[in-house]
């Protein structure tokens, strides 16, 4: 079974197409918002769904321009187990706005510290921030989306109990390549981020996680990796249920 723990279906160009597909095809996905308004628009599309979730977000190159959705993001946290697309950026992009970000991901982690939710994380040049942050709020379920910084940390985030996303764009560079050897398989999930990854020329789908799941079985010499991506993905879910 394909599982999809990060994908913005709301950005792709016809969603309803991509929600059908994904229903039809039985794939597993969480839905990401970049916003609590783009949870409040998507969440009638996908409530009755059997495969779909989505979750609420609050992107972290979002959210100086957008704080006064804040109590928007307060006002849904009941609507939904999962919370994504959260975290820091301290990127080029983002450290202007590095205060404000830490400010913001403090009070969604203080919201969800007692509560049984699931997080995808952005982390970009700020892994060791989000990680620290995670475990002083006592969050005991979140994927890292994207893994981008280093390696040694890598066994602390898996030491505090945290998983990691894998994509195609990971699979084909060295760094993501080291990256994913140095992850654990029990620690391993896939995800798309599409729209935002291009693969064979056009926007990825995630029915292309299955060429992720052929490298981590070659990568890992285990030729289970779609079992035990499952595995996985269920050892989470029951922690949230």
């Amino acid at each position: 079974m394909i599982i999809d723990t990060h994908c913005h279906i709301d950005l792709y160009s016809k969603p309803n197409s991509i929600i059908s597909e994904l229903e039809k095809q039985g794939i597993i996905t969480i839905g990401m918002t970049n916003l609590p308004s783009h949870f409040r628009m998507g969440y009638s599309h996908t409530r009755n769904l059997k495969n779909i979730r989505l979750a609420l977000g609050m992107h972290p190159l979002m959210v100086s321009s957008h704080i006064k959705e804040i109590p928007l993001f307060m006002e849904y946290l009941n609507l939904t187990s999962y919370i994504g697309e959260v975290g820091l950026d301290f990127s080029k992009e983002g450290i202007s706005t590095k205060n404000i970000q830490l400010d913001i991901f403090e009070r969604i982690l203080n919201a969800i510290s007692n509560k049984k939710k699931l997080l995808s994380l952005h982390s970009k040049n700020a892994e060791k921030e989000v990680l620290n942050m995670l475990k002083k709020h006592k969050i005991k379920n979140a994927i890292f989306h994207w893994y981008s910084g280093g390696l040694k940390l890598i066994d602390e985030i898996v030491e505090a109990g945290y998983y990691f996303s894998i994509n195609t764009a990971m699979i084909k560079s060295v760094k993501g390549q080291k990256i994913i050897d140095r992850i654990p398989k029990e620690y391993i999930l896939t995800e798309t981020d599409g729209p935002f990854i291009i693969y064979n020329n056009r926007i990825v789908k995630s029915s292309d996680i299955k060429v992720i799941i052929d490298f981590l079985d070659k990568q890992k010499n285990f030729n289970q990796m779609e079992k035990q991506i499952f595995e996985n993905y269920m050892r989470l879910i029951k922690k949230i249920k």
